[in-house]
C-alpha cells in the first residue's frame, strides 16, 4: 500500500498553521483595543478553566487515538473497529463533564454568562475525531474543515463585535466556530471506515491506555492553562491575566512557526515506522526534525526578544506595556518547548513509552506549581512566565537524558551552536536599529523583521548552514518543476 506523502501533509499543516499564525495579527489588534486588557483577562480566565474540561472530555485520545489508527491503518476493518471504539469512549466521558460543566455554570455567578457562552467548545470535544485524520495521515481533511470556519469566525468578530460590552457576544464566536470546526471532519468519514459489529467493541483496554496518555496531558496543563487560572485566583487582577494572555498569544505563533506543524506530520509517519521496526530511518527523522525546529526556533527567540518593545505598543495599543517584560522572558520557551515536543511527539509517544515521560512531566509540573504559587503573589504574571521557563527546562533536560540513542546533548549542540551565534548577532542588530529609527510606528516593526530575518538567515548561508541549504534547494526545485510544467501547457 503507498504511503501518504509527508511532503504534501507538510504543506497543508503548514498552510493551515500560517492561517492559525495571521489569524492573531489581523484579530488581536482590535479586539485588544476593543475588549481592553480586562475584557481579554476575563476571557483568558474562563477558557483556562473550560480547558480543564475539554481535557477531562478528551483523555488522552488526541495522542492515543493517532497513534492506534496509524499503527493499523493498513487493516480498513481494524482502524474502523478502533475508531468507534475510542470516539464512543469519548461520548461517554464528554457527557459527564457537560453533566459537572452545568453544575459549574450553576454555582456560579460572577462568570457565569461566560461560562454558559463556552458550552459549545465542550461539545465540540465530543465530535472532534483529528486524531482518526492524523493517525490515517489525511491532514488536508482537518486544514480544509477548520480553515472554513476559523476564517468565517474573523468575518463575524469583525462584523458583530464593536464595544467592551460585546465580550460575551466575542466568546460565543469563537466557541461555535471551534464546534462546527470539530463538526465538519465527519462529512469524510464514510468514505474512510466500514461497517463494525457493535457488539464487538470493548472499551477496558482504551480507557486504561488514554489514561496513561492523560497523565502527561493535564500535567502539561498545569504549566500551560493553571499559570492562567492562578493569576486569577491569586493576584485577582484580571488585568494581569490579559497582560500574560496576550503575550502568551504572540509566543503560541513562534510556536506554530518552529515545530507545531512539522511535529503534528512527523508524529503519526513515526508510529508508522515504530511498528515497521525501521529504527535507524526513525533516528535520522528525528535528528532531521530538530534540525528543522532549531533552524527556525532561534531566529524566532531571538527576533521576538528584539521587537518586544517597538511591537507590543504599535499591535496591542495603550495599556499593554507589561507585555513587552513578559514576551523577553518567555522567548527561551520557543527552544526548550520545541526540544521537549520533538522528543515527545517524534519519540516518546510513537515508542509507546508515554507512562515514561509522564513522570517527567508530572515532576515539571510540580516544579511549575510550587514556584507559581510562590511567585505570583509577589510578582504578578512575570512569576508565572519564570516558573514556566524553568519547568519546562526540567522536562527538557530529562527528556534528552532519557531519550536512549534517539537524540542527545552533544547532537544538541551541533545543531545549535550556529542557530544561536547568527540569532544573538541579530537580535544587537534590531535592537540597535530600533534605537537609532527616530518614528514608532509599525513601519519601524516591519523594518526590524525584515532585515532581522535577512541579517539571521545571510549569517547562516555564510556558515554553510545544511538545513538552510537543503531547504532553499527544495524550494528551488519546486519552482523549477513549476515552470517546466507551465512551458509544456
Amino acid at each position: 500500500m503507498s504511503q501518504p506523502s509527508v511532503k504534501k501533509n507538510y504543506i497543508y499543516r503548514t498552510l493551515y498553521e500560517i492561517l492559525v499564525l495571521i489569524t492573531p495579527f489581523i484579530t488581536t489588534p482590535y479586539i485588544s483595543r476593543v475588549l481592553g486588557a480586562d475584557g481579554v483577562g476575563i476571557y483568558s480566565y474562563t477558557s483556562s478553566i473550560m480547558t480543564y474540561f475539554t481535557l477531562f472530555a478528551a483523555l488522552g485520545t488526541v495522542s492515543y487515538g493517532a497513534r492506534e489508527i496509524a499503527q493499523h491503518r493498513d487493516n480498513k476493518q481494524q482502524s474502523s473497529k478502533l475508531f468507534w471504539e475510542i470516539e464512543l469512549m469519548t461520548v461517554a466521558t464528554t457527557s459527564i463533564c457537560l453533566i459537572v460543566w452545568v453544575g459549574v455554570i450553576i454555582f456560579s455567578q460572577q462568570y457565569r454568562p461566560y461560562f454558559i457562552a463556552l458550552i459549545p467548545v465542550l461539545l465540540g470535544t465530543l465530535f472532534d475525531i483529528s486524531w482518526y485524520f492524523t493517525g490515517q495521515e489525511k491532514i488536508k481533511n482537518i486544514v480544509l474543515c477548520n480553515s472554513v470556519f476559523k476564517i468565517a469566525g474573523i468575518v463575524l468578530l469583525f462584523a458583530l463585535v464593536k464595544r467592551r460590552e460585546d465580550l460575551i457576544l466575542y466568546i460565543v464566536i469563537n466557541s461555535i466556530v471551534t464546534f462546527l470546526g470539530h463538526l465538519s471532519m465527519w462529512i469524510y468519514l464514510p468514505k474512510m471506515i466500514t461497517k463494525v459489529d457493535m457488539r464487538t467493541l470493548t472499551f477496558k483496554k482504551h480507557f486504561k491506555e488514554t489514561l496513561v496518555y492523560f497523565v502527561p496531558t493535564i500535567a502539561t496543563s498545569i504549566y500551560t492553562v493553571l499559570d492562567k487560572t492562578l493569576i486569577g485566583a491569586i493576584s485577582h487582577d484580571v488585568y494581569q491575566n490579559g497582560y500574560y494572555e496576550q503575550a502568551n498569544k504572540i509566543m503560541r505563533m513562534t510556536y506554530t512557526v518552529s515545530f507545531v506543524a512539522v511535529n503534528s506530520v512527523m508524529s503519526a509517519r513515526i508510529s508508522y515506522l515504530f511498528s515497521e521496526k525501521k529504527f535507524n530511518e526513525i533516528k535520522r527523522r528525528i535528528s532531521k526534525t530538530m534540525d528543522f525546529i532549531f533552524l527556525l526556533g532561534c531566529g524566532c527567540a531571538f527576533g521576538v526578544a528584539g521587537v518586544a518593545s517597538r511591537f507590543v505598543p504599535v499591535f496591542f495599543g495603550s495599556g499593554y506595556e507589561p507585555v513587552v517584560t513578559l514576551l523577553c522572558c518567555m522567548a527561551p520557551l520557543t527552544l526548550i518547548v520545541g526540544i521537549s515536543n520533538c522528543l515527545g511527539s517524534n519519540y516518546y509517544t510513537p515508542s509507546g513509552q508515554r507512562a515514561r515521560s509522564a513522570r517527567v512531566i508530572v515532576l515539571g509540573s510540580a516544579v511549575n506549581l510550587i514556584l507559581n504559587l510562590l511567585m505570583i503573589p509577589f510578582i504578578g504574571a512575570t512569576g508565572a512566565v519564570i516558573a514556566s521557563i524553568i519547568a519546562e527546562s526540567v522536562i527538557t533536560v530529562l527528556y534528552v537524558h532519557m531519550s536512549d540513542e534517539y537524540m542527545s546533548a552533544k547532537l544538541l549542540l551541533k545543531l545549535s551552536w550556529k542557530r544561536i551565534l547568527s540569532g544573538i548577532i541579530m537580535l544587537v542588530f534590531i535592537l540597535l536599529l530600533g534605537k537609532y529609527l527616530p518614528f514608532r510606528n509599525l513601519a519601524v516593526v516591519a523594518i526590524q523583521v525584515i532585515l532581522g530575518v535577512a541579517v539571521y538567515f545571510g549569517l547562516l548561508l555564510l556558515m554553510k548552514d545544511s538545513m538552510l541549504r537543503e531547504l532553499i534547494n527544495t524550494v528551488l526545485g519546486i519552482l523549477k518543476r513549476g515552470v517546466r510544467k507551465n512551458a509544456s501547457d
